[in-house]
């Protein structure tokens, strides 16, 4: 996909926005990304077909080491499309009911699904409430901060106490790095800030701003897969809830310290 024309005629403007203004993608097709899907068949198939291969490799990856579904009763995907996702999930784990929530015009050609409801609406407006957490895979990127905000003020809305939101997406260095995983992760960057109007790539400071703006108490990076991390926001610390933190250094349960005073 990323080497089909369509793509790589955005990438001869990068120049142009950088000296003008705008959005590469639009000034190589006269129209915003999501307008040219709905335009484009060929495309539009090419760009659902790698996604869907690239979710498949990508989710197995993090189900095995992210562990955080585990004790789940109720999970909600918001933008979760077909439900494809969310049935991985649920397949690995099938005590966990599951509410697949996306625009009408997606869920009501997705498939069925044990254990899942497919329910439509739009989530800036509200989210399903009866979930205790509530899964946005990729969909934080494609937002600016006011958008995002009212999106995880509404989450909040729809948890109990001991509920979380479980993001998955990119989270950039705070300082410039030139390792090869931020060069990487400089190469998605600029992919998504070339496409997206709105898009936007944060920093682990940038998410803890936001999520403490939306009510949160607690905001971790869990895991870090394939240059994307899984990022939780927790409504509130009960139970002696555990981080159960991977691939960072301090843990903030029981031996609280420096992990978790970054959050404070």
């Amino acid at each position: 996909m990323i080497h089909d024309n369509v793509m790589m005629d955005m990438w001869y403007h990068l120049k142009d926005a950088v000296l003008e203004g705008g959005i590469p993608f639009e000034k190589a097709h006269g129209i915003n990304s999501a307008e040219y899907l709905k335009k484009d068949a060929r495309f539009c198939e090419l760009f659902s077909s790698s996604m869907k291969s690239f979710n498949v490799t990508f989710m197995e990856t993090i189900l095995d080491i992210y562990d955080g579904f585990e004790g789940v009763k109720c999970l909600v995907d918001v933008g979760g499309g077909n439900g494809s996702i969310l049935n991985m999930i649920i397949t690995k784990y099938p005590a966990i009911k599951g509410i697949n929530y996306d625009l009408a015009s997606v869920v009501e050609s997705s498939p069925s699904y044990p254990g899942i409801e497919h329910v439509a609406g739009d989530g800036f407006v509200t989210i399903p409430k009866g979930g205790d957490a509530i899964f946005m895979k990729w969909i934080t990127h494609n937002w600016d901060d006011e958008h995002l905000l009212k999106l995880l003020k509404n989450c909040y809305e729809a948890l109990p106490d001991n509920g979380k939101v479980i993001v998955v997406d990119m989270v950039v260095p705070e300082t410039p790095e030139t390792n090869v995983k931020a060069k990487s992760m400089l190469q998605n960057y600029l992919f998504m800030s070339s496409m997206s109007p709105q898009g936007k790539e944060r920093t682990e400071k940038e998410f803890e701003t936001l999520g403490k703006e939306a009510g949160f108490s607690h905001i971790r990076v869990a895991c870090f897969v394939c240059n994307f991390s899984v990022v939780e926001f927790i409504k509130k610390l009960v139970n002696n809830y555990c981080c159960s933190y991977i691939s960072l250094p301090n843990c903030p349960c029981g031996c609280i310290s420096e992990a978790d005073d970054q959050f404070s």
